[in-house]
């Protein structure tokens, strides 16, 4: 009979951590330790190891709040991350020691949000059969955008007209190192100016994580002439490439260069990976979602798919 033992993450583990995220069967670049702790002041940390004798099997990246755990408030997804050879009746030993630490720990809950399939490297778990089974509480619904490649996704003859207009109109797209530009000039002024906030991640922050991970992170700019109208930030992972940030000028918005530079990612990324990710379109509103926003990514080719929430009373 396997023996399932778990204890919290130190610092002492991090080379452990760091090898088990690169050969995990559901682990992106977000789970790596040099960006979890980035803004490692902002959450107390409380990620978790799962051990079967001596052999690491499941890493759970989580922070904690008084009596909740978190798998992680600063991060888009997080969950079970297990190894290669975890089955289903594993899965179920090591769910049942983690729900036994926590309690012995005095935690109350354990919050998740789930990871959507396409970060997924070689899913053996049906995460949402088993938390349905297990009747665990679902306390969010997001609803997020997707275009999956290997489908027979459409972008709207619109959307392609424009595109084709704009082609002829001298617009230049970039792949910059640099993001202080599109961070300065565009992406900021605008999340002051429409929703008064600013992006989760600071100039410093996303050029720190750049240069951790300069493989997973890209700018892409658009120009006409020497002015930018508009940028996507990327974020790369195995089969899906998703848009981090993307924003517009005033001056963009007239030449729709958002869609222009959508498109044209688009069309660079559909042989190399298997989905688009545009991210969610949930808001404040009377309808709890930008309807906008929402009909702009299904015109892009986008397919909707809920990210669900999971609240493990403990």
């Amino acid at each position: 009979m396997k023996n399932y033992t778990v204890r919290r993450y130190h610092s002492d583990d991090v080379a452990l951590w760091n090898a088990f995220v690169s050969s995990a069967q559901n682990a992106t670049f977000l789970f790596h330790r040099d960006f979890m702790e980035y803004h490692a002041d902002r959450f107390q940390d409380y990620s978790l190891l799962v051990f079967e004798e001596e052999k690491l099997v499941s890493i759970i990246p989580a922070n904690t709040t008084e009596d909740k755990v978190y798998s992680h408030n600063g991060l888009t997804y997080g969950g079970f991350v297990l190894n290669q050879t975890v089955a289903e009746n594993d899965f179920e030993k090591i769910y049942a020691a983690v729900v036994d630490f926590l309690k012995k720990a005095d935690k109350k809950q354990l919050v998740i949000k789930e990871m959507l399939p396409f970060y997924s490297q070689n899913n053996t778990i049906d995460f949402r059969d088993f938390f349905n089974k297990n009747r665990v509480k679902i306390t969010d619904r997001k609803m997020n955008l997707a275009i999956n490649f290997k489908s027979d996704y459409t972008i709207s003859k619109s959307k392609k007209k424009h595109y084709r207009r704009l082609q002829s109109a001298g617009l230049v797209v970039k792949k910059e190192a640099c993001f202080e530009v599109f961070w300065t000039k565009v992406l900021t002024p605008l999340l002051a100016e429409k929703y008064h906030t600013k992006p989760l991640h600071s100039l410093s922050e996303i050029t720190f994580l750049q240069h951790k991970f300069p493989h997973n992170i890209e700018q892409y700019n658009l120009y006409q002439g020497e002015e930018i109208l508009a940028g996507i930030t990327i974020f790369k992972t195995q089969k899906a490439v998703k848009s981090q940030y993307g924003a517009t000028t005033e001056n963009g918005k007239k030449h729709r260069a958002l869609d222009y530079l959508f498109i044209h990612l688009i069309e660079k990324f559909s042989n190399t990976f298997d989905y688009f990710d545009m991210g969610t379109v949930d808001d404040d509103s009377d309808l709890g979602y930008n309807e906008g926003l929402l009909n702009q990514k299904k015109e892009l080719g986008c397919t909707l798919y809920s990210q669900n929430t999971y609240q493990i009373a403990l």
